[in-house]
């Protein structure tokens, strides 16, 4: 079987996608029996995205998402016994335990967040590839959105000065059909997104987010235009979340078949598929991912179940605060 990639990278995207999967699913698990509480949305269909973002950038390059955060902060290099943590509002959270599921938070490996108003990761996104420019570091951000946040004024804005100022800026608009519980379709006459674009002179396509393959392809000659100086580009990824849209959705507004379609191209079982094609694996080869992937996962459970939460001091740390301000009592 003819391939673009090695067998190294399919063997990293099936690792790396296997651990998001099965982290996600421990997640669902652990919320399921109350020791995960608040929002947490799962990013259970969506891992060739993660992946395929992961090798056709570097790791100086900047990532930041919306709430929908876990996947793209582990494949970025965010450990997953922090992550998990951070679920459990535990103080070894990547985020101190303050953040919860939707603001996880990276910077040393480049992972800034995890934002949890619709949009507004678009125009820091951009901030920071103006900050890549301005200090001529030949990074570029990756800044991923929701289907819903296209409709956000924040997106316009940003694309007209990311444009006018050429920035080193891939703007990634992960769909998976519905905003929420709302399908594109019923909210904008124009229901392919990546043409939001041409009103702004910017280069876009549309992606096949269930591969790994194209995503690389489509990311790949999107951070070449920004390392060129060449300015943005907008990619709709048309990809599918399994699960509802957080753990209170039971996704009533789609069928049961249209989910199982979606399962029918599920990157895990292709990337699995076409190791086993070219004889790249053994079924011992599998076994191991898959036994390194479970014990990952479940040491992250260990450490977040035993790790202690944030002190009481820590209640008014890393908060914007003004000074003298009379309603806080020590």
């Amino acid at each position: 079987m003819a391939t673009k990639f090695s067998k190294e990278t399919y063997l990293y995207w099936y690792e790396l996608m296997l651990l998001l999967r099965r982290f996600e699913e421990k997640a669902g698990q652990m919320y399921g029996m109350q020791k995960i509480r608040g929002f947490c949305h799962l990013y259970i269909g969506q891992e060739a995205v993660a992946a395929g973002c992961m090798t056709a950038t570097k790791p100086e390059d900047s990532f930041i998402t919306a709430y929908r955060d876990h996947g793209l902060a582990i494949a970025k290099g965010v450990s997953a016994k922090s992550c998990m943590a951070e679920l459990y509002a535990k103080y070894t959270g990547c985020s101190k335990g303050k953040g919860g599921s939707m603001h996880f938070f990276g910077k040393d490996v480049n992972f800034y967040g995890g934002h949890g108003i619709v949009g507004a990761q678009i125009g820091t996104g951009a901030g920071l590839a103006f900050a890549d420019k301005y200090n001529d570091t030949d990074s570029v951000s990756l800044t991923f959105f929701g289907d819903g946040a296209a409709r956000q004024g924040m997106l316009h804005e940003t694309f007209n000065m990311a444009v006018l100022w050429k920035l080193p800026v891939v703007f990634i608009c992960e769909n998976n059909n519905y905003a929420m519980g709302t399908s594109v379709a019923r909210t904008s006459k124009v229901v392919d997104i990546y043409k939001l674009a041409d009103a702004y002179d910017m280069p876009a396509d549309s992606v096949d987010g269930m591969s790994p393959e194209a995503v690389h392809e489509a990311v790949a000659r999107a951070v070449k235009r920004g390392r060129d100086g060449e300015g943005p580009t907008l990619l709709e990824i048309k990809t599918y979340r399994y699960k509802g849209h957080s753990m209170s959705d039971p996704a009533k507004y789609r069928t049961k078949e249209e989910v199982e379609e979606y399962k029918e191209k599920d990157p895990i079982d292709y990337v699995l598929g076409v190791l086993k094609k070219n004889k790249w694996a053994t079924d011992a080869d599998i076994q191991a991912i898959d036994d390194r992937v479970h014990q990952e996962v479940e040491e992250a459970v260990k450490f977040a179940e035993e790790s202690p939460l944030p002190p009481d001091d820590e209640m008014y740390k890393d908060i914007y605060a003004e000074e003298g301000y009379p309603f806080i009592v020590d």
